[in-house]
């Protein structure tokens, strides 16, 4: 099997788990295991199969930026970096829903937040965070009312 073969593989899963993120019921234990650990586990496991059978052989390690880009001028190893980016993000997105839930933030906000976890990783995260922080502080009126 190619890694062109493999990204299309693994792009089921995740996509998958995100579609779960985004349409189906929260707080069924059995359905939010699946995008926050059972997906990323799998794609962790072929991260790490990934890496092992190829790492050693690709040539560049994590130093610097050249090196950086030799190794991921592997195929191989740039699809275990697609892998990972995959996984993680997947796993960041169902935290960050779990979080946003607990704040009670509609899904229809929720939405394009996780879409930015998925697109932008770390900017969604930032933006998860913020609009849950948002949810979180008490309202105006209460806080006009503490300092008059």
């Amino acid at each position: 099997m190619s890694p062109d073969d493999l990204v299309g593989l693994s792009n089921m899963p995740a996509l998958a788990g995100w579609a779960v993120l985004l349409l189906a019921p929260r707080g069924r234990l059995w359905l939010d295991v699946i995008p926050a650990l059972v997906i990323p586990a799998g794609l962790s496991l072929l991260y790490a199969a990934l890496v092992l059978a190829h790492f050693a052989s690709a040539g560049g390690v994590y130093g610097s930026l050249a090196e950086v880009r030799q190794l991921f001028s592997s195929d191989w190893m740039l699809l275990a970096g697609w892998v990972h980016y995959l996984a993680f993000d997947l796993m960041v997105g169902a935290a960050m829903a779990g979080r946003m839930d607990r704040a009670r933030v509609i899904r229809l906000v929720q939405a394009p937040v996780l879409v930015c976890i998925f697109l932008f990783g770390p900017l969604g995260v930032v933006l998860a965070l913020v609009t849950e922080g948002a949810l979180r502080l008490p309202p105006l009126s209460r806080l006009k009312g503490a300092s008059a």
